[in-house]
């Protein structure tokens, strides 16, 4: 565990909200139209000549025209990077003397570098436990007793190698603190399993969040580690790069369809900048069970973005190597749960999935079922209206039986 201290921040909204009728015409569009393509999509774990593996995992998603490159890491706290660039031939080099030492800058390189349109980082830094027993309230801040944190640039991590699933473009990053003097972890683990996509399409487990060839996705997994008090809440803080003296932005995205995240009206989104740029997607729900059914739903609250001027954030090497070290970055925080309802203490477990990528963020189009009764709510009267006008023009007329006086 670490013991630096989290700043207080307040909490942003998850409940949903009435929409106007051209943002749900939007969401209805065909997904054609937000410019998706298919690529080629390869995984490789980077070695280091030196022998010892140093989970460099880099992803390669090759279009037409562009490339996409993601590497993560769990060098220092887990990180990703994201590079876009408008060349099919891009390529990554690794000088893994630089990499590891004092002063890693200039250990990762893009190439050629005049093809980079996109850069951005996100470092995972710590996961917060609060005991809520006593906590009625589930806007209070913070959301319980807080206990010593635990900081993921001091995790033992294993080697992603033998996690590496080319059938499903995947990898997982699976470790535990390195001091665990309470032995939460001794039988626990926090698992951030990484899968890329060729084409766009949509996992069968909830929150089934709807991806194309131009994401990446990420479940973080908390499984099996004792809480520290009876009823836990886990809060995971991410740091960003900010772009340029503000935080990127955060939006909320509203919906009338609730077909694939029953319950869930809502989609967050961070970007780095308008749109096409990078982005980071989420619905605001965890899961306190595997499968991932409405009983085992927890809302997850998002903070506003702050720059972390207050305390230093646990430095990435890949970040350092690639961005160089003088860096501002901004943070927020993910809260899952509440002090009532559903939660980690059901079953020691603990899921929240995330979509990373670049270009116009996925966007749902309504489901059949919801088109069907937005038709019939809308049509129904204009057909009533109709057969009346009808029934008046066409329909038998009774004349008066009125005799008039001359």
């Amino acid at each position: 565990m670490c013991s630096c201290e989290e700043p207080n921040r307040g909490w942003g909204r998850c409940a949903p909200s009435p929409m106007l009728l051209l943002t749900v015409l939007l969401s209805a569009a065909p997904l054609g139209l937000l410019g998706e393509e298919a690529r080629q999509v390869s995984l490789e774990v980077i070695p280091n000549p030196a022998g010892t593996p140093e989970n460099l995992l880099h992803i390669r998603a090759v279009g037409s025209n562009s490339t996409l490159h993601y590497m993560w890491s769990s060098l220092g706290p887990l990180a990703v990077l994201l590079v876009a660039t408008n060349s099919p031939h891009s390529t990554l080099s690794v000088n893994w003397s630089l990499l590891l030492s004092a002063e890693p800058s200039g250990g990762l390189v893009v190439l050629p570098k005049d093809s980079i349109q996109f850069s951005s980082a996100l470092v995972f830094t710590k996961l917060f436990e609060f005991d809520s027993t006593n906590m009625s309230d589930g806007a209070a801040e913070p959301p319980g007793k807080p206990y010593p944190p635990y900081c993921l640039a001091e995790f033992s991590w294993n080697n992603v190698t033998h996690s590496l699933d080319p059938a499903t473009l995947s990898a997982t990053f699976q470790g535990h603190p390195i001091d665990d003097p309470t032995g939460a972890f001794a039988n626990g683990s926090l698992a951030f399993r990484v899968q890329a996509f060729s084409r766009s399409g949509r996992p069968a487990q909830p929150p089934r969040l709807l991806h194309t060839g131009d994401t990446c996705q990420l479940e973080v997994v908390l499984v099996g580690a004792i809480p520290q008090g009876n009823r836990s809440l886990f809060r995971l803080e991410v740091a960003t790069l900010s772009q340029g003296p503000d935080c990127p932005s955060m939006r909320e995205q509203h919906s009338i369809d609730d077909e694939y995240t029953p319950a869930v009206f809502q989609l967050d989104q961070l970007l780095w900048g308008s749109p096409p740029s990078g982005f980071v997607q989420w619905r605001p729900v965890a899961f306190s069970q595997k499968q991932g059914g409405r009983e085992s739903a927890l809302p997850c609250q998002a903070s506003p973005l702050y720059p972390t001027l207050a305390y230093v954030v646990p430095q990435s090497p890949i970040v350092r190597a690639f961005f160089g070290s003088q860096n501002n970055f901004c943070a927020f925080n993910l809260t899952f749960g509440t002090s009532i309802g559903p939660g980690y203490w059901d079953q020691h477990y603990l899921s929240w999935s995330m979509l990373l990528g670049v270009g116009i963020p996925p966007v749902d189009a309504l489901s059949p079922l919801v088109l069907g009764i937005m038709a019939l709510a809308l049509g129904a009267p204009g057909l009533m209206l109709l057969a009346g006008g009808l029934f008046l023009l066409l329909g038998p007329k009774r004349y008066s039986e009125y005799q008039p006086i001359n």
